[in-house]
């Protein structure tokens, strides 16, 4: 693998692209306004947050294993430390570049709010086919956020700066919610045919006699699975069911063993076991939690 360039300050992402450096930790970019890097770094791990509205193509970009999924009016979310893998193809690369970037340290949501929140946006950790495609409204709307952010970012810096820029942050993030919900609901059809795929994986997994060896399967496994990443599984999930992937799976778990409770030739344990449970009070405790009766107490009843 190439060498990874580093970027640990902000600063050096605005120097890279022959920037002045308005606030350490945060920085708004109009890329028709920047000056591309003279070199081409293909790796780049960046120590801070940054949400990119891509309005050209400026080379396959690799976040993790996999290709974004982006074009024209694309937003696309990175998280700090992540690395990633810009591919350039100069004779597809579209010059000048345009959109804009959001780029800030974690150290300016410090003792905020948001700070608390942040891991709630979980689309900083979206993969393949995720990133978030707008109209032509929801553009501008968060265009106008980066505007006032910028607009904030020019202004002397005093007491209200901090609280001003996190809150217009927050705005945008909030939006940003709102354009994945309305994501997910118009691809629906495609959610659904996902949707259909983990429950066959469910059933093919319960029913593998390796079981007992496996386990009971991760969230993680099954999107890893589905292509996808554990966070946009989750979110897709739970919008299209009100349930999360981990409550099917145990949904799907309770169902087998409620069957295989009637078999009385087995002892508790022995189902425990073959559900990929190590201990039998972990599928006990579940049990009752699910049910309301202890596994003992189910096979009584029936």
């Amino acid at each position: 693998m190439d060498t990874i360039y580093n970027m640990e300050h902000i600063a050096q992402y605005n120097s890279a692209f022959g920037l002045e450096t308005l606030h350490p930790l945060v920085s708004v970019i109009d890329f028709s306004k920047a000056t591309p890097p003279k070199e081409f770094y293909p790796h780049i791990r960046m120590a801070f947050y940054s949400i990119s509205l891509k309005e050209s193509y400026c080379g396959d970009i690799k976040y993790g294993r996999n290709y974004y999924d982006y074009h024209d009016s694309t937003l696309i979310f990175t998280s700090p430390n992540q690395v990633l893998t810009i591919e350039e193809k100069s004779d597809n690369l579209q010059m000048p570049l345009k959109g804009m970037t959001l780029l800030f340290h974690p150290d300016i949501l410090r003792g905020t709010t948001l700070g608390h929140n942040i891991k709630n946006y979980t689309f900083f950790s979206y993969e393949i086919f995720e990133a978030l495609h707008l109209s032509e409204q929801e553009k501008q709307i968060i265009s106008d956020c980066y505007s006032k952010i910028e607009i904030e970012l020019k202004h002397n810096i005093d007491k209200h700066s901090k609280t001003l820029i996190v809150a217009n942050i927050e705005l945008l993030l909030s939006y940003c919610v709102r354009f994945y919900d309305r994501q997910f609901i118009t691809r629906s059809s495609a959610n659904k045919d996902i949707l259909v795929k983990f429950e066959n994986l469910l059933d093919e997994y319960f029913m593998s006699e390796d079981l007992p060896d496996k386990g009971i399967p991760s969230v993680k496994f099954c999107a890893e699975k589905l292509h996808l990443s554990a966070n946009y599984f989750g979110d897709l999930i739970k919008k299209e069911t009100g349930k999360s992937p981990l409550e099917h799976i145990q949904l799907k778990l309770i169902d087998i063993a409620k069957e295989k409770i009637f078999d009385r030739s087995k002892t508790l344990s022995q189902i425990a076991f073959e559900l990929g449970f190590k201990h039998t009070q972990h599928f006990s405790r579940l049990f009752k939690s699910e049910t309301g009766f202890t596994p003992n107490e189910y096979r009584l009843m029936n």
